[in-house]
């Protein structure tokens, strides 16, 4: 039983502690967090209590809204888009895949271009080495 006396406001000031920090700037009311965070360390079991009662803007359970977000939070809110719905992720696999295909094309241009400078040398090396490069004199 005095085990409680101890645990249980202990348990609350975790609870309030990490609500406190889980909590966003503008959802927290009458003073800034910090000061929350001190408020709920300091007077140990006060502090908690207080911060659950007055410190956090709470939503309403039946209807899921709260005070409601300022003009600014409206302003600054997305909703989020699947990556298959989302048109600038489609366009930067479309433009990958360009760049891949492109690549490809120049690596295969630059083998073509290697198999004909093989292709000629071996041509060369079996006609006798006639070719204007060659530097030995032809046989008569």
């Amino acid at each position: 039983m005095r085990a409680l006396l101890f645990i249980v406001p202990l348990a609350l000031t975790i609870y309030a502690f990490i609500d406190c920090l889980n909590t966003s700037e503008e959802d927290t009311k009458h003073l800034p967090k910090i000061a929350w965070v001190f408020i709920i360390l300091l007077f140990w079991i006060v502090g908690p209590v207080v911060w659950l009662v007055a410190g956090k803007a709470r939503r309403n359970a039946a209807t899921g809204a709260g005070t409601g977000p300022s003009s600014w939070q409206r302003g600054r809110r997305q909703q989020w888009v699947a990556p298959d719905d989302n048109p600038d992720f489609l366009k930067s696999l479309k433009d990958d895949k360009e760049a891949r295909k492109a690549e490809a094309e120049a690596e295969s241009r630059k083998a073509e271009k290697a198999e004909k400078a093989e292709a000629e040398e071996e041509l060369k090396r079996r006609n006798g080495g006639t070719g204007p490069d060659d530097k030995t004199p032809p046989t008569s």
